[in-house]
């Protein structure tokens, strides 16, 4: 095994990519002089302002609850602000929490129906073993929605280790390149996805892949699985990165004959894939119907890498046969190669506007790709509103200047 090989070991590092629930940098960090700092991410101070007080309302209903008693005649009840006071506790507090605001308002309730002298009435008695019922209840409702959180984690820890499993992390550094990946579910708290990412070192140089899957659930899964294990044995023991397509379209077509329903006629997949040759300032690029990569200049220029000649997505080889023919361009120190999947360019503002990477990034310097895909990734959620309409996956590559090559190369 080569150093820097992407494998069951590297995926345990935390390279310089990032999965749903990871913690976000500070994407302002290292930007050039010319790019405004990014302010970082988190709930905004409204959303903060709201949380607050949502979990201060079950003592301010006890509060209000308690004045309405004080100020009004002697008839006149607060009741049913005393029986919300717990029932809110129940999902937002502690089963202690819970009880103590229980215990709370059925000592209010008692103490202000003594201070009015009305216990001994009938409806003061009821109203009084009401509320204490409802607080009863509300811890015991406490205590189901802690068993159903708790599930909740569990499923959520046992969907990010499948989405990590499928989409490992590759390392930071591979044969010399600065990697980073990033991906971004649609839905949230949603780990496993259709769109993929892998790389993979070989003799031939650094091989990358970033798809599409068509579709959703499970069927998309699988069919992420079989294109990212197709394209690990492709990697290393196909010649040209041309073969490794083809490698990849008969993976897709044996797959589709397990599938059923309109999978089975409509299932494709679109992907690029890209060659770094090792100790070449060039990158190879075969693109099967997926958006063109963008190369970041050290200068802050930048510009897509369309296909020259169109071809049709993997897995779609029944429609139409042709030879992959990969295209090459030069990629020189302090450039950075950006892939990504159509979340990016399709998310839309409120006004309905789609993404466009190439004017947000124009003009920007990036000191790593990791900085960079931090800044595109918290760029577009300000742009979508935190709703986007598609998972996104990015991965970029930085070749590193010959001297800072030989800097990290330094004893």
């Amino acid at each position: 095994m080569r150093p820097g090989d992407v494998d069951d070991e590297g995926a345990a590092a935390r390279a310089g990519g990032r999965l749903p629930g990871d913690p976000v940098p500070d994407p302002g960090l290292g930007l050039g002089d010319e790019t405004p700092p990014v302010p970082p991410s988190g709930p905004p101070p409204r959303r903060r302002a709201g949380r607050t007080f949502v979990h201060a309302l079950p003592v301010l209903l006890i509060v209000v609850a308690i004045l309405y008693d004080i100020f009004t005649p002697r008839y006149f009840t607060a009741g049913p602000l005393y029986t919300a006071a717990p029932l809110v506790a129940a999902p937002l507090y502690s089963r202690r929490g819970t009880a103590l605001t229980g215990v709370a308002v059925v000592v209010a309730v008692i103490g202000l129906q003594l201070g009015k002298g009305v216990i001994h009435y009938v409806d003061s008695l009821t109203e009084l073993i009401t509320i204490a019922t409802v607080a009863v209840l509300a811890v015991l409702v406490n205590g189901m929605v802690r068993r159903s959180s708790e599930r909740l984690v569990s499923v959520r820890e046992i969907a990010e280790a499948a989405q990590r499993a499928v989409l490992p992390q590759p390392a930071e550094r591979i044969a010399g390149f600065e990697i980073a990946v990033c991906y971004e579910a649609a839905q949230a708290d949603a780990f496993i996805g259709g769109d993929l990412y892998a790389v993979q070192d070989s003799a031939r140089g650094v091989r990358l892949i970033v798809g599409d899957v068509r579709g959703k659930g499970m069927g998309a899964v699988a069919a992420v699985a079989v294109v990212i294990g197709a394209f690990r044995e492709a990697a290393e023991q196909e010649a040209t990165l041309e073969a490794v397509a083809q490698r990849l379209e008969r993976a897709l077509a044996r797959e589709g004959t397990r599938r059923d329903g309109l999978d089975a006629f409509e299932g494709f997949t679109t992907a690029v894939l890209a060659e770094l040759p090792h100790g070449d300032g060039t990158v190879r690029i075969v693109n099967r119907g997926h958006p063109p990569p963008l190369l970041l200049h050290g200068d802050g220029t930048l510009g897509p890498l369309p296909a020259h000649e169109s071809a049709l997505p993997l897995g779609m080889g029944e429609l139409g046969v042709w030879p992959d023919r990969a295209e090459e361009v030069a990629f020189p120190g302090g450039a950075t190669l950006l892939l990504y999947t159509d979340g990016l360019t399709e998310a839309r503002d409120a006004k309905g506007e789609f993404y466009d990477p190439q004017a947000r990034l124009a003009g920007r310097v990036f000191p790593h790709p990791a900085t960079l895909l931090d800044t595109l990734a918290e760029d577009v959620r300000r742009h979508s509103g935190g709703g986007m309409a598609d998972d996104m996956a990015l991965l970029a590559v930085r070749r590193p200047r010959r001297a800072d090559h030989d800097h990290c190369d330094e004893p």
